[in-house]
């Protein structure tokens, strides 16, 4: 590449990532009683980034690859803060809110593929913990590539309802069994999207990851149930293309996908081996209705925020004590800081504990 370009990358990278980390922060924390102080607190990331977008213009042809990803990735984020900073304004602020975010995963999508050639985008899809880890990093990026790893869509278009997408760390070989991550989105959301709640840790720790679209609009909470034999169908694909290790097949979810996770989850022939529901519904009768040897010693992750707005903190509470009482193994967070978020910086903390339980079952 050119060294013209190369300073071009140099000026770009730094900002974008930023970017992008910061609609990261504003996802975690959003409530709409204090979006104003939010807003504030998040600065404008995006005005460095604006300055250094026209210099992708005078790319050449022989880097439209490369270009088209930063491009996408770069006018996605710049997308995002222009509706975050209308919203305000907007007859439906929340919905205008929801609506800016969504243009995140799609930057992420569009520079995921540029992680296998440059380092600080693979550092940034690694979890903080580890990004100095020059051996994983170099394993990484030394993988060769397969049709079998990466990011990967089924069942239709990518975020089509009733289909799937899916991670596979390019590290992947079938030579030892992999736990699996099913993260369910939350209502009227697609798992194209969530897929990216999730991959930064899989990638991290080695896990294949699963993030499928409801059938309907949202998760079958009520009437008849199409979601329960998609995820098993869904699973079976699963086991037939990768080493899976049955010990350690969770179901975890956002907002209705959590709230599924019970309800689907606490099915007597349910194949995942762990829950982790966040951000939450729960009833009582949910648990008064499981069947008893479903129950008995399964391991659940219940996670809730102090400042959720939709769901309150008592239901995360009563469904700990409810479920605990019914025999489950219940591991149980309150994060005062959370609002009605996923809080994905406990991902890798999960997954160290779906290890952790299973292997005291199978002891």
């Amino acid at each position: 590449m050119d060294e013209r370009y190369l300073d071009d990358m140099v000026a770009i990278l730094p900002p974008l990532l930023q970017a992008l980390d910061r609609l990261g922060f504003l996802a975690r924390h959003f409530d709409p009683a204090h979006y104003g102080e939010l807003l504030a607190a998040l600065g404008e990331p995006e005005a460095p980034l604006a300055a250094v977008r026209p210099r992708l213009d005078a790319w050449p042809e022989a880097l439209a690859d490369v270009r088209a990803a930063l491009a996408t990735a770069t006018d996605a984020a710049l997308s995002a803060y222009a509706g975050l900073r209308a919203a305000p304004d907007s007859q439906d602020g929340m919905t205008a809110v929801f609506r800016a975010l969504r243009e995140q995963p799609r930057a992420l999508e569009a520079l995921y593929p540029l992680a296998r050639a440059l380092p600080p985008v693979s550092r940034f899809f690694l979890d903080p913990a580890r990004r100095d880890d020059a051996g994983l990093s170099a394993a990484l990026m030394a993988a060769p590539p397969r049709p079998d790893t990466g990011v990967l869509h089924g069942g239709g278009e990518p975020g089509a309802r009733g289909g799937w997408s899916a991670y596979v760390p390019e590290t992947w070989s079938p030579d030892r069994a992999w736990p699996v991550v099913f993260a369910l989105h939350g209502g009227s959301g697609n798992g194209r999207d969530f897929l990216w709640s999730w991959l930064r840790e899989a990638r991290t720790w080695g896990a294949i990851l699963v993030a499928p679209t409801a059938v309907g609009r949202t998760w079958a909470l009520q009437g008849d149930d199409a979601d329960t034999p998609n995820l098993a169908a869904i699973l079976d694909v699963v086991r037939t293309r990768w080493t899976v290790d049955p010990a350690r097949i969770l179901l975890s979810g956002m907002s209705d996908g959590g709230t599924f996770s019970y309800v689907s989850g606490l099915e007597p022939a349910s194949p995942f081996t762990h829950l982790a529901p966040a951000a939450a519904a729960f009833h009582p009768m949910m648990a008064a209705f499981a069947d008893r040897e479903r129950i008995e010693g399964l391991p659940i992750h219940i996670v809730h925020g102090a400042r959720d707005w939709m769901f309150p903190l008592e239901m995360a509470r009563e469904a700990a004590d409810v479920l605990a009482r019914a025999g489950a193994d219940v591991a149980y967070r309150e994060l005062d800081d959370l609002s009605h978020a996923f809080p994905r910086e406990l991902n890798g903390e999960i997954l160290a504990w779906m290890t952790r339980t299973a292997a005291g079952r199978e002891g």
